[in-house]
């Protein structure tokens, strides 16, 4: 039964379909940073009226069928599409050559073989019956020798249309369909000389959907795509501008909340292959650089500590949006070049100030010393000392912040100045110059809720 079940299949198949040319006359590919990519392409079509079906090859393997949008010309009725990749196998071979004439080795004596020709009747599996010379012999499977491939067998990824046509037709096809395993990401150069610094970004595109792209129009949309809706394809431009010289004018476009990207030639991208086009470049950026510890709550704190300094480099004034992605910082030192760091940063709009995760500075120490605790029936009082020391040959501005509980009640005194931010973190910010450490007091109150 299942070999007849597969041979009607492919005899429908093979009785009045056309299978169209496998080049596009217009493809481009967009690509989701979400592991997903819209594909776009158009082919030629010749339809005969008595054509049942239409054979689309070289679709992706990891095509999302429920998502193919077909556009026929007018005429021509669709009734049902299957998605068909016959990956090539002897059992397959030998199913659809039932019937057909093949050649097959027999034996000619004990060391010899010959090669005749056969008609295959029937398969089992390890051995096949075939007619040859008016004689019906069984022959090993293994011993059957196909002459070609049979045009039923579908061996790339291909969707076939059942469809009824009023006449022949000779025009354009267009497809849209959804493919999953293809993705990209953006990634940063910071190139750090001195005060300032020049950026650099790669779109990296990696591609695992089971097709390749030849000479394909290419973008990529940066922001969070929410795959419940249906997404959208008519990006009319709310702003467009070409984003350097240097990157042969590669634009980006804002639309409904997301940004555009589009890549100015044709690209190829083969299955299974990562391919980098920089899109971004911004020189003599003012940079800045920052020294933060983060310290212990003083209602917890216990006898002496001491912290490490994180150093960061910010920036503002970049003229480019940034999609989410890695920064890595390097800087020059005797003709050697020297990573920094790396820092992940979100999407970032426009003019937005940015700052960059370095690591730990290996020169500058804070500590933090426990003086006093006196805990009453209504009220806790600490004081507390903070030591930072600056082992380095250069002045340098840190930033204290130390996470402190402020309710009504609260208090907090030094002679040194300071602010809140984020909330509930006393700040403080010092100068300490080379070689030198500075000391100050601070004393703290918190009001315990009875």
């Amino acid at each position: 039964m299942k070999i007849i079940l597969l041979l009607s299949a492919l005899i429908l198949v093979n009785a009045s379909a056309i299978t169209l040319p496998s080049t596009s006359s217009q493809n481009s590919l967009i690509v989701y940073n979400s592991n997903v990519g819209l594909v776009h392409e158009k082919r030629e079509l010749k339809l005969q009226k008595n054509d049942r079906q239409i054979i689309y090859t070289g679709v992706a393997s990891s095509i999302n069928t429920d998502s193919v949008n077909v556009s026929l010309p007018s005429g021509i009725s669709l009734y049902s599409q299957q998605y068909r990749y016959d990956k090539l196998s002897k059992a397959k071979l030998i199913d659809a050559h039932i019937g057909k004439s093949v050649q097959v080795k027999v034996a000619k004596d004990a060391k010899n073989f010959k090669v005749i020709d056969a008609v295959l009747l029937s398969n089992d599996g390890n051995s096949c019956i075939v007619k040859s010379e008016n004689k019906i012999i069984t022959v090993a499977s293994k011993d059957i020798i196909f002459k070609s491939i049979p045009k039923e067998l579908i061996t790339k990824p291909s969707l076939v249309w059942n469809i009824k046509s009023k006449k022949n037709i000779n025009s354009d096809l267009t497809i849209d369909y959804l493919i999953n395993n293809i993705s990209w990401k953006s990634n940063y150069i910071l190139n750090l000389d001195g005060d300032n610094a020049d950026l650099n970004g790669w779109i990296t595109l990696d591609n695992r959907s089971g097709k390749s792209f030849k000479n394909t129009s290419l973008h990529v949309l940066a922001g969070e795509l929410n795959r419940a809706q249906q997404p959208r394809h008519n990006y009319r431009v709310a702003k467009s501008m070409v984003m350097n010289d240097s990157m042969q004018g590669v634009t980006q476009q804002a639309h409904e909340g997301y940004h555009f990207y589009t890549i100015p030639f044709k690209v190829t991208l083969a299955n299974n292959e990562r391919t980098q086009i920089k899109f971004i470049t911004q020189r003599d950026i003012p940079v800045k650089r920052k020294y933060t510890v983060t310290m212990s709550n003083p209602n917890y704190l216990r006898g002496e500590s001491s912290r490490d300094v994180t150093q960061f480099i910010s920036m503002k004034g970049l003229e480019y949006p940034l999609p989410s992605g890695i920064v890595r910082t390097y800087s020059k030192l005797e003709k050697t070049t020297i990573l920094l760091g790396e820092t992940r940063i979100k999407h970032t709009p426009k003019d937005t100030a940015i700052s960059l995760k370095l690591g730990k500075n290996f020169d500058v120490k804070v500590k933090e010393t426990l003086l006093n605790r006196d805990k009453g029936n209504w009220k806790l009082d600490v004081d507390a000392q903070y030591s930072i020391k600056n082992s380095s040959d250069e002045t340098k501005d840190i930033e204290i912040l130390i996470p402190f509980n402020k309710n009504d009640g609260s208090e907090v005194k030094s002679d040194v100045k300071y602010t809140f931010t984020k909330g509930n973190m006393v700040t403080f910010k010092l100068r300490v110059k080379a070689n030198s450490t500075k000391k100050f007091k601070v004393f703290y109150r918190t009001k315990i809720k009875n």
